[in-house]
């Protein structure tokens, strides 16, 4: 699930900055949303590789947050209505990914697992 959702996640920042996947309405980028776009690009690689993943989805819900309220609510305040769902989605599921953790199949994992092993001391 974090691997897909960050790729996905990815996408988005990739479409406003590289301009891939072709977006179907590209639209011109304020500094607020390149800075936006480097977070979805970059936070959702993290994520989907499991690195730096606590902090890349902490800082991946606020970008949500903030894109829902300064955007979507103000056409209306349920995300059903103002097409907000999907950052309400994102933001939850990373908020989740905040606790949570990577999981088992990550590079924080690898990492964890390989301090773990050279800490243990032999029994020779």
């Amino acid at each position: 699930m974090r691997l897909v959702v960050g790729l996905l996640f990815a996408c988005h920042g990739g479409q406003k900055l590289l301009g891939f996947p072709p977006a179907a309405h590209p639209g011109a980028l304020d500094a607020l949303g390149v800075i936006g776009a480097w977070i979805e690009l970059v936070g959702g690689f993290l994520i989907a590789f499991g690195l730096l993943t606590r902090l890349a989805a902490l800082i991946a819900s606020g970008e949500m947050a903030v894109a829902y309220f300064m955007v979507h609510s103000k056409m209306h305040f349920f995300p059903i209505i103002n097409k907000g769902e999907l950052a309400v989605v994102y933001c939850w599921f990373f908020l989740f990914v905040v606790f949570y953790g990577p999981g088992r199949w990550g590079i924080d994992a690898l990492i964890r697992k390989g301090k773990t092993a050279t800490a243990t001391p032999s029994t020779a």
